[in-house]
């Protein structure tokens, strides 16, 4: 999903992540620093390359069992106070860092290992960017930003590095998803 340039604040306070779990929001919503960003509805590019790379990486993590893969319906809290909520294209979060079951019926309270987002064609750069450092900040440790256009993929780690990898390129994602590699050509197919 895109993110727009509109944002709202209701009753001149900053909303929490409690807020945005009780409202009846038809449209998909993030939460930066308290402010509501309405997200546009998808392309069918973004819906088919996301569909490619969350099904390579589903497939791997169902077979290791090394934890959980999550759509990008699923909210994240990031930071409190002003609160941050996002909802990932795809992400990621190792066994061992799962809350207990009862924890996740609502927004999920924690970064994910891997957070992946796809750049949509009304998605500005400056909004991506601030959106990846608040992964990084929030303890994300790779963050995939995946560019259909010119098909390349940048990986950002919180050691302030960033790669841009090519359709010809493998991604080592071993560090963070054991033992999962992929492809970047495999995502534009």
């Amino acid at each position: 999903p895109t993110m727009a340039t509109t944002q709202v604040q209701t009753q001149s306070r900053l909303l929490t992540a409690e807020d945005l779990w009780e409202m009846d929001e038809s449209e998909r919503v993030e939460l930066i620093r308290g402010e509501l960003i309405t997200m546009a509805p998808a392309g069918g590019t973004h819906g088919k390359f996301g569909m490619n790379v969350g099904s390579l990486l589903w497939i791997h993590v169902r077979e290791t069992g090394s934890g959980t893969v999550f759509s990008s319906d699923t909210g994240f809290v990031l930071s409190r106070d002003p609160d941050v909520v996002v909802s990932p294209d795809i992400a990621y979060v190792s066994r061992d860092r799962m809350p207990p079951e009862a924890e996740q019926s609502g927004f999920m309270p924690l970064a994910p290992d891997l957070a992946i987002e796809i750049v949509s064609p009304s998605d500005r750069s400056a909004d991506v960017q601030a959106k990846v450092l608040e992964y990084l900040r929030a303890g994300t440790l790779l963050v995939l930003v995946i560019h259909p256009r010119p098909r390349t993929v940048t990986a950002y780690a919180p050691n302030d590095t960033a790669r841009i990898y090519r359709e010809t390129d493998e991604i080592d994602l071993s560090d963070v998803v054991p033992g999962f590699r992929l492809r970047v050509a495999e995502i534009f197919q």
